[in-house]
Order: C-alpha cells, then sequence, then structure tokens
C-alpha cells in the first residue's frame, strides 16, 4: 500500500472538547494549525468514554469489547489502588505502532496509553508506581526504552515533579521536541493530560481548564517549531485529537454501598472489600456491574430497575451485558448503568449511597467536579480532530466521524493496514498519491 506521508505526528489533547475549538480558534498555534485543515467538530467518542479504552481504539480502529481494554482499571475489588491497562499485552490484535515497526518505520510514544512494554523505538510510557516500595522512574525505565527515557530524564527531569500537572505535560513537551529534532521517528504518539487533570479537579469551564488550553496552545507551539527546524514540517502530518468531552457533576453515586447492604459485598475489619457475589466497577459517567451468579444477577436486577425509576437516584438507564457489547462496552458485565447528568459513579463501599460533592471532598481527592466515561450519546459531548500537512486535502470539514475511525485512517496515511477493524479510512481528508 502506498504511503501518503513520511512522518505521522499524533498529539492527544485528553479531554479536548467539541466546546473548546472557539477557544482554540482564537489561539496563534491552533490557528496555524487550522489555517489549511481538514477538521471534524463532532468526533465520536466510545462507550465507555475514558482515557484507555480510548486510546486503544484510536491506534486498532476497534471498540473496547474488541480490543479488550474496556476500562480505565482492572477489576480489583480488595486493592484500595487497582491496577491500570498499562501493558500492551492487553490488547487484543495489532496496533498502528505494531505495523509501523514490522514495516520498517521508526517509532515514539510519549505517555500514551496501554504501551508498557511495546515494541516501540524511542518510548516513554504512560504507567505510575502503584506500590509503596515502587519509584516511579524505576517503573517507568522498567516498562520503556530505557536509555532513550534516561536520555530524557537527564536533559529534561527538572521539569517535572513526579506525575503532577501542569510539570508532567511541559517535560513531556521538552522530550517530544527533541525526539523530533534527534530521533525524526515516521510515527510519533503522543499524549498531553493537562486538560483532562484540571477539568477533573476544578470543573469543565473552570479557569484551570481554560489556562491549560492555552499551555497546549504553547505546546503545540514549540512543537511546530521543532518540526520546521528539524527539516521535516513539508513531509509530516500533524493531527490533533481529543479522546472525549466530560462533563460537571454534583453528585456521587455509589452503588456498592447499595450492594453491601443488600449483603453481596462483605468487607474486613479494616472496612476493605473482603469477597464480594455482585461488584460495581466505575467508569465515572458510567459502570459495570460484575456478578460471580445468577441468583446474584437477579438480585441485582431487580435493585437496578428500582433505582431507575427515580430520578434522583442518579441512573439514566441499565443495560444488560449483551446490550453493552452491541454498544462496544465489555458484555462480559453483567450489567452497565449510565449517570444522568449531575451524576457519576464511584466504587466507595462507606457512608450513604449517594454523596453530595463538595470542594473539601475534592481537595481532599475523594470525588472530583467533572468526569467522562458517559454516554457518546449524550449531548454536547463529542470531542474533535484536526488533522494538517502531507497526504491530507486542505480546509476540507468532515461532519461526523468516530474516533475508531481514526486508526484506520492513520494506517492509510503510513501505507499500513490494521485488518478488518471496526472502524473505516476517512478517505474525503486524504490525498490521493
Amino acid at each position: 500500500m502506498t504511503r501518503l506521508t513520511d512522518h505521522l505526528l499524533v498529539l492527544s489533547f485528553d479531554c479536548l472538547s467539541s466546546l473548546d475549538l472557539p477557544m482554540l480558534e482564537t489561539l496563534p498555534h491552533f490557528q496555524e494549525l487550522l489555517d489549511k485543515a481538514a477538521i471534524c467538530r463532532q468526533v465520536e467518542t466510545i462507550y465507555p468514554s475514558v482515557t484507555y479504552p480510548c486510546h486503544t481504539s484510536i491506534v486498532t480502529g476497534n471498540f473496547p469489547n474488541r480490543h479488550g481494554v474496556v476500562t480505565n482499571t482492572l477489576l480489583q475489588p480488595n486493592r484500595p489502588s487497582p491496577d491500570w491497562y498499562w501493558h500492551r499485552r492487553h490488547i487484543k490484535g495489532t496496533t498502528l505502532y505494531d505495523e509501523a515497526k514490522q514495516a520498517g518505520l521508526s517509532t515514539a510514544a510519549l505517555l500514551w496509553p496501554v504501551t508498557a512494554k511495546a515494541k516501540i523505538d524511542y518510548h516513554m510510557p504512560e504507567i505510575f508506581a502503584n506500590r509503596p516500595w515502587h519509584h516511579q522512574i524505576a517503573v517507568s525505565f522498567m516498562n520503556g526504552s530505557k536509555r532513550y527515557q534516561l536520555e530524557m530524564n537527564r536533559k529534561f527531569g527538572h521539569q517535572r515533579k513526579g506525575i503532577a500537572q501542569p510539570e508532567l505535560d511541559d517535560f513531556v513537551t521538552a522530550s517530544t521536541v527533541h525526539t523530533i529534532q534527534t530521533k525524526k521517528p515516521n510515527l510519533m504518539l503522543v499524549h498531553l493530560v493537562d486538560l483532562d487533570t484540571q477539568r477533573h479537579h476544578h470543573g469543565f469551564s473552570s479557569e484551570e481548564a481554560h489556562a491549560a488550553i492555552q499551555r497546549h496552545d504553547r505546546r503545540l507551539g514549540e512543537i511546530l517549531s521543532a518540526l520546521k527546524e528539524s527539516g521535516i514540517y513539508e513531509q509530516t502530518t500533524i493531527v490533533a485529537l481529543g479522546d472525549h468531552s466530560s462533563l460537571d457533576h454534583s453528585r456521587a453515586v455509589k452503588l456498592n454501598v447499595l450492594l453491601k447492604e443488600s449483603g453481596l459485598i462483605q468487607l474486613n475489619g479494616r472496612g476493605m472489600v473482603k469477597d464480594w457475589q455482585a461488584y460495581c466497577k466505575s467508569n465515572d459517567g458510567s459502570a459495570y456491574i460484575y456478578v460471580k451468579d445468577e441468583q446474584a444477577k437477579d438480585r441485582v436486577r431487580a435493585l437496578l430497575h428500582s433505582l431507575v425509576v427515580n430520578e434522583d437516584n442518579g441512573i439514566e438507564f441499565v443495560l444488560e451485558g449483551p446490550e453493552a457489547g452491541l454498544r462496544g462496552a465489555d458484555e462480559q458485565a453483567a450489567f452497565m448503568v449510565e449517570a444522568r447528568r449531575g451524576f457519576y459513579f464511584t466504587e466507595h463501599v462507606d457512608g450513604e449511597p449517594i454523596d453530595v460533592i463538595i470542594a473539601e471532598d475534592v481537595a481532599a481527592g475523594k470525588y472530583t467536579h467533572a468526569s467522562h466515561g458517559y454516554s457518546p450519546g449524550k449531548e454536547e459531548y463529542s470531542t474533535v480532530f484536526m488533522a494538517t500537512g502531507k497526504g491530507i486535502r486542505q480546509n476540507v470539514e468532515i461532519e461526523h466521524m468516530r474516533l475508531v475511525d481514526e486508526g484506520p485512517t492513520f494506517a492509510r496515511l503510513l501505507g499500513l493496514d490494521l485488518g478488518k477493524t471496526d472502524g473505516k479510512v476517512v478517505e474525503g481528508i486524504l490525498k490521493s498519491k
């Protein structure tokens, strides 16, 4: 298959929403990107719309139930901090970076989710120390390119403060600039999280979120300058995209409290889960309910249908596992529930079934002010896609596309094939060779 570009740079601005476009159009470096870009203002995300499944869908072209990364974190009810789907081994089938590597193209990935231990040439994985005896830098080194990460930390490590934002994205941007200048990879995947962090902590339209978008504009400018200075700007396709949007909420729904009260969750003396017959696995704006037997399933079904009739309980709809599968989510869950606007789900087993969120709880890390994970069908909940450069038609607007269409489109640009995917190539933005 013919390659349409020499270099593909994908910049994922986590939590970038369609509603952000008016602001982006006023910022100098996003203006430069948009000036001749192919754009889709309404990109349909996946279900559940959380970061790890989203980024896996981007590089596979498949929905979560097919690629296997069905949520952010593993089902580990007994752990206070469950592990995430950090590793490449969790993905079923091939990925864009696998196919690029096999075709002899050079690859780079900086904090791209679900890539730990992947075969990527210049690789800084998104993974964090999740045990008291782990050290962040050591964990990163063991799961990515050791020499490359050592060089990036030696040069730019002074800019970061662990995994805190906005310092982490500044470190990633400096590493991206250096990698462009010195490595010139054919495929580069970069994940920036500042905006998502600020929206969780402060709310969708907060001053902190707007400041993060302005910082992203500066970061984009540094990356565009690096492409020009390195002499590969004209040979590069530049893509800026979001993975999901976000919604504000004021109430936390704790279904595990009700499952505990129903005798379906048992706690130990420290208030932690000792055993369970049914468990609510949160995706923030949605949640899976897993059960261990049919009796528990019948009891949970009755409970959920008694809750959904009252809007104050915060549940918009209930799906059976097969119905969730039809939407691309995990059909292995007994049920999937969607939160109403203003609500989100947590996995807490203590307190009341519904909590009013106060600033002190957010500051303490118990709750957040805004979240994602909701159904793609929610109003004003789409994300965006912008592409410019080699292989891309200028000033084209696509009315609608899906997150799963991005991977096949990227593969076509690089002359690769992801095989049979849920998504399809967005032909309308591509130049013919």
